[in-house]
């Protein structure tokens, strides 16, 4: 959606979707706004929720099943297994993505990892074909003006651009942009300390693996630490995802600073920030 200031202010029911990088503020808005009853839509915790909740419902079966003990309570339906995934705590869904490398380190085989990898990008696209559906049930059903889509930093990445164009129907797309080298690397530098799984397009993930086993001088993936090459492609990865976000950003949505989201403190305050974004963009375009 393209607004003016005007007809922004004028909006009853907002439907707003933050874009960016993991870390730049997109839960931290999304948290915010819900304490000032906007509806908050995670993608990940749809996906967990609704389209990954079988898959990793079955891989937590097949760990249990090795285990003589749980293995005759699960075949006699004597006991049962659920996914307690929480928006704010999404861990089921991290350890279905895993890490690829070495298993007796935790680490999941190249044509496995792959699997997961693909299970996940269509998962995404799912859950990103609901929003508008949420937006109506948000509305209709719980009772809320406004609504916030949480999105993925991986939404860049799933090259289905009938996603984004739903996303831009539906919601005023608004990229939060990290633009100092200090917060740049802060970001880094948090992501290597505590690697996180994460999704990586086919062909990335290719040519820096393929990288990777050059520089460390392994033959295969399956001898790499898990956590060391998640926190080895983490910057490779933080520069490719830019001008993808950016290519979104353009000709969908708006554009703000991490260190703009930073000082929101309340509604009132996001609300000014999208209006100085719209001038931003609308004073850029007739310059």
């Amino acid at each position: 959606m393209k607004f003016t200031v005007e007809k922004y202010r004028n909006w009853v029911h907002k439907s707003i979707t933050l874009l960016g990088m993991s870390g730049v503020g997109k839960t931290y808005l999304s948290t915010m706004l819900r304490r000032h009853q906007w509806f908050h839509y995670s993608g990940d915790y749809r996906i967990g929720t609704r389209y990954l909740n079988e898959p990793i419902l079955d891989q937590i079966k097949q760990q249990a099943m090795q285990i003589p003990f749980l293995r005759d309570l699960l075949r006699r339906d004597w006991i049962h297994i659920s996914n307690n995934i929480k928006i704010d705590d999404l861990g089921p869904v991290l350890s279905f993505i895993g890490k690829l490398g070495n298993p007796e380190q935790d680490g999941l085989p190249i044509a496995e990892f792959k699997r997961r990898q693909a299970l996940y990008r269509r998962c995404e696209i799912n859950a990103m074909r609901d929003v508008p559906e949420f937006i109506k049930k948000a509305k209709e059903i719980y009772g809320y003006q406004h609504f916030v889509n949480d999105v993925g930093g991986s939404l860049c990445e799933l090259e289905s651009p009938s996603v984004i164009e739903l996303l831009a129907k539906h919601t005023l797309i608004l990229y939060i942009q990290v633009t100092s080298d200090t917060e740049e690397d802060k970001l880094i530098q948090r992501a290597q300390s505590d690697p996180k799984p994460l999704y990586y397009r086919p062909e990335f993930l290719d040519a820096h693996l393929t990288l990777y086993l050059k520089e460390m001088g392994f033959r295969f993936a399956a001898e790499m630490d898990p956590d060391a090459f998640t926190s080895w492609i983490f910057p490779y990865l933080f520069k490719s995802r830019i001008p993808r976000y950016e290519s979104i950003a353009k000709p969908y949505g708006y554009t703000v600073t991490s260190q703009e989201v930073a000082a929101v403190r309340n509604e009132a305050a996001f609300n000014t920030l999208i209006e100085t974004a719209i001038s931003r963009h609308n004073s850029e375009l007739s310059a």
